[in-house]
Formats: C-alpha cells, sequence, structure tokens
C-alpha cells in the first residue's frame, strides 16, 4: 500500500469515526427530549415553554437560549438535580435528589436543553 493509500485510508476512517459521533451525539439529544417531554419522568412541559412542546406550563420560565443562560453546564444540572438549593421556595421538584431522574437521565435532559 503506497503512502497515498494509506492517507485516504486513514481520512476514511476518520470520517467515519466523526459521523458515529454525530449520529450518537444526535441519539443523546433526541433521548433527553424525550425525557424532558415525557410525563413520567422529566415533564418539564408542565411549567416550562420548550420549544416544539404542546400544552406548556407557564409557572416556570420558557426554556430557550438555555447555553446563553446557563454558560456553566454545572449550575443548570445543579438547578435540575435540586433547585431548592439556589431557592428553598422553588417549586421545581428536586429531580436528581428524589430520584425521579437518575444521573444519566438529568445529563441528557442538561445536554438537551443546552442545545435549545
Amino acid at each position: 500500500m503506497n503512502l497515498n493509500n494509506k492517507y485516504f485510508l486513514l481520512a476514511f476512517v476518520f470520517s467515519q469515526i466523526l459521523i458515529l459521533q454525530s449520529s450518537l451525539a444526535q441519539d443523546a439529544l433526541e433521548q433527553g427530549r424525550a425525557l424532558t417531554f415525557t410525563k413520567s419522568k422529566g415533564n418539564c412541559l408542565a411549567c416550562h415553554i420548550v420549544e416544539n412542546g404542546e400544552l406548556p406550563g407557564n409557572s416556570g420560565p420558557p426554556l430557550i437560549q438555555m447555553a446563553l443562560r446557563f454558560p456553566d453546564r454545572s449550575i443548570l444540572r445543579n438547578q435540575i438535580w435540586d433547585a431548592s438549593v439556589v431557592n428553598p421556595n422553588t417549586v421545581m421538584p428536586p429531580f436528581g435528589k428524589h430520584n425521579i431522574l437518575t444521573e444519566d437521565e438529568i445529563e441528557l435532559v442538561v445536554d438537551y436543553l443546552l442545545s435549545l
């Protein structure tokens, strides 16, 4: 195999890895979206307006421009885990503290919300 073929093969393998990573990232976002909208899990629509959500609530702020509002990912994650740490009078359920969502599910929801 000559050098040009090796570079071509390397470029092909690298492109396939990027496609796979993109596909996995898209799948994770879709899982996060599903958790956000599912009534038995995240149910964010009960209180928040979320893009493409049907029958949203209005007791919480709209979930828009999340990456601008939460440039520090950990702050959003902590808010979802237990919002009462920052605001003891919150009505937001402590999704992590009360095991409504698992650690992995919270990560998926955070990823999805930051994509909005």
